[in-house]
């Protein structure tokens, strides 16, 4: 069985685990502000899985990060996660930490 959302802050690192979904992802949403300020990197190596509404909240979490101030880049993206980002054409704003380096 699937392990529920869960997230932590290191550094300047989000790291996200367990399932990204539309039945997961309300209590990131209800703290994204603070989960995402002053971070460089979004971790999502440690995701299960994602659906297309997880995928808008990585989106959106970028865009409130930006707004912050700072333009995260994303880090252990899976194939399958690579996959919908490519199906949604998104690639050019879920960038690879990966690629860049």
């Amino acid at each position: 069985m699937s392990e529920p959302l869960s997230w932590q802050r290191t550094a300047s690192t989000l790291a996200l685990s367990g399932k990204l979904d539309r039945d997961t992802l309300l209590t990131l949403w209800q703290e994204h502000d603070t989960a995402v300020a002053d971070i460089t990197t979004i971790d999502v190596a440690g995701l299960e899985r994602v659906d297309s509404a997880g995928l808008a909240l990585l989106v959106h979490l970028r865009e409130i990060a930006r707004a912050q101030g700072s333009a995260p880049l994303f880090s252990g993206i899976s194939d399958k996660l690579q996959s919908l980002i490519t199906l949604y054409n998104l690639q050019q704003i879920i960038v690879s930490a990966e690629k860049i380096a």
